[in-house]
């Protein structure tokens, strides 16, 4: 799934394309958000809130798209080819001289920006760790409600209403850094350790913003991830054997691996 960091890209790439510019044609999904209620309406902003994507329009209307797991979006230039079918793009926006396409999200709707403050699940984001009034404090508080003192601190992390923006690498990554197992409950991380993850966690994704591959490893380093996607390599601090498991935040919540070394980062107490 698209992080925090992919989106702020998103956003920055789409921008220069759509921003200020109106809006000559636009179709969505058979069935699915009504675009054509923006032709003729001009682009007011692009902005990414954590992993969600808002275009708003100068008619009131604000398009939202979540990427889910395999949504993407492109730019084109006017008449380009496009690089994936066009019965999978679910949103296509094109001005006099360019073509933003968003494929296979499973979230693509068209709602009035007045009602951006009331919408179930914006409203429900927590502090947004991409942006640049990102807040820290809050964050912890956030992280320390009794509801998350049992959860694993790497679902905590990626909790989006704790704090928006932090995706399943990021889970595995933040914890090796800071020797913690992503298994162990937000309780029996101290104050300074979760505080040192969402400092490192703020570097890594405004640094990953700027485009190229995601990369949280220091300068030097052998590879671009400690731990995530390594099962059974070596470990580049100790040399042991990487491991994973598939776990769940709770019942609803999709499967999700995590990573960690177990000499580095030992198993939580138990009890």
């Amino acid at each position: 799934m698209p992080e925090g960091d992919t989106l702020a890209r998103i956003a920055h790439v789409l921008r220069p394309v759509l921003a200020g510019k109106a809006i000559v044609a636009a179709r969505g999904r058979p069935g699915g958000a009504r675009l054509e209620l923006v032709v003729g309406a001009t682009v007011s902003d692009v902005e990414a809130r954590g992993k969600h994507l808002l275009i708003g329009f100068d008619n009131g209307l604000t398009l939202h798209t979540h990427l889910g797991m395999n949504g993407s979006w492109h730019r084109y230039r006017a008449n380009e080819r496009w690089r994936r079918p066009a019965a999978r793009a679910v949103s296509v926006l094109s001005t006099a001289d360019a073509t933003a396409v968003c494929f296979d999200a499973p979230t693509v709707e068209l709602i009035e920006t007045r009602a951006l403050a009331t919408h179930p699940v914006l409203k429900a984001l927590g502090s947004d760790i991409a942006s640049g009034g990102f807040d820290i404090d809050a964050a912890l508080a956030a992280l320390r409600e009794p509801r998350r003192a049992a959860m694993a601190v790497g679902d905590a992390l990626i909790d989006q209403r704790a704090l928006a923006g932090l995706g399943n690498v990021y889970r595995s990554e933040l914890p090796f850094i800071e020797r913690v197992n992503p298994l162990t409950p937000v309780a029996q991380v101290g104050d300074d350790q979760l505080r040192h993850m969402l400092e490192r966690g703020t570097a890594l994704i405004r640094a990953n913003s700027s485009g190229g591959a995601r990369v949280t490893t220091t300068a030097g380093s052998a590879g671009r991830v400690h731990v995530y996607g390594r099962t059974g390599r070596p470990c580049p601090r100790c040399g042991a054997r990487i491991v994973s498991k598939v776990t769940r935040a709770r019942a609803e919540s999709p499967p999700r691996r995590a990573y960690w070394c177990p000499s580095c980062q030992p198993a939580p107490k138990v009890g």
